[in-house]
């Protein structure tokens, strides 16, 4: 253990060497007088933090080879992002539980097919760093539909009410305003899988060509993450507006007002 701690404090002299350009943004921050210097320093040291205890979880995770502490780190992560997006769109009543079990329904769904098909292998050391990209990805993709469904909705209140006075289930009423949301929040994860590679070299096969594998199996990784994050964000965003459904009507099928009068 103190070879570990030893080794890992040698390690980090490199990432300290690296404030140097956030110290660099910090005095460009304060010479264009924007005030952000304090929350840079805040951001930077968080994360120092954050991911320094990380570090040394996952290595106590990988060390157990345990189903138990997969799942545990995994629903950690489900939640933590659950109350993120659910913050972003903090006006949809039990907007944090949609939040969760949307994201909890996209990303698991996509991994079971992911270790069924044996793409991964269910081990702490291929499930934690996947189910933490899925999980981000599907945390924005969740936060921007809810937020957007619950605004068109707000704008266009009067063409759903007119809808639900003709005979219109919730469903049939709001289908345009789905379908907005839902193209909003996907599309930027569909423009960058068009983009990757040309543009930028994403996270993963940059870290993997850097750990010094052959760009040839990074691109073969990059491919199936890429995959993986259109599905998990493409069924978290769509079971987020079907659980919306409940807070936004009353079960007599009308608009539930009180959820578009709060700014």
């Amino acid at each position: 253990m103190d070879s570990l701690y030893l080794d890992f404090l040698k390690g980090m002299l490199k990432p300290l060497a690296a404030t140097a350009v956030v110290l660099m943004a910090v005095v460009l921050s304060f010479a264009q007088n924007l005030g952000l210097e304090k929350e840079m320093v805040y951001s930077i040291a968080r994360a120092f933090l954050q991911l320094s205890v990380i570090g040394f979880v996952l290595e106590f995770i990988f060390s157990r080879e345990n189903a138990g502490w997969i799942v545990l780190a995994y629903l950690f992560m489900v939640v933590v992002a659950g109350y993120t997006a659910g913050q972003r769109a903090k006006h949809v009543p039990r907007g944090k539980y949609i939040a969760v079990a949307s994201i909890l329904a996209g990303t698991s769904v996509t991994m079971f097919l992911l270790v069924v098909l044996n793409v991964f292998p269910f081990t702490p050391r291929y499930i934690i760093p996947v189910a933490g990209m899925m999980v981000g990805n599907a945390m924005t993709v969740t936060g921007v539909t809810m937020k957007r469904l619950r605004e068109d909705l707000k704008m266009q209140k009067s063409l759903v009410e007119t809808a639900l006075a003709l005979g219109a289930t919730p469903r049939q009423a709001t289908v345009q305003q789905v379908k907005r949301a839902l193209v909003i929040a996907l599309s930027p994860v569909l423009d960058n899988a068009k983009t990757v590679g040309l543009i930028s070299l994403p996270g993963a096969m940059t870290g993997l060509i850097m750990g010094g594998a052959s760009p040839l199996e990074a691109i073969q990784l990059q491919i199936v993450v890429m995959n993986m994050l259109i599905g998990a964000a493409t069924v978290s965003s769509i079971t987020s507006t079907y659980l919306c459904w409940p807070v936004f009507f009353t079960k007599a099928y009308q608009l539930e007002t009180k959820v578009f009068t709060t700014e």
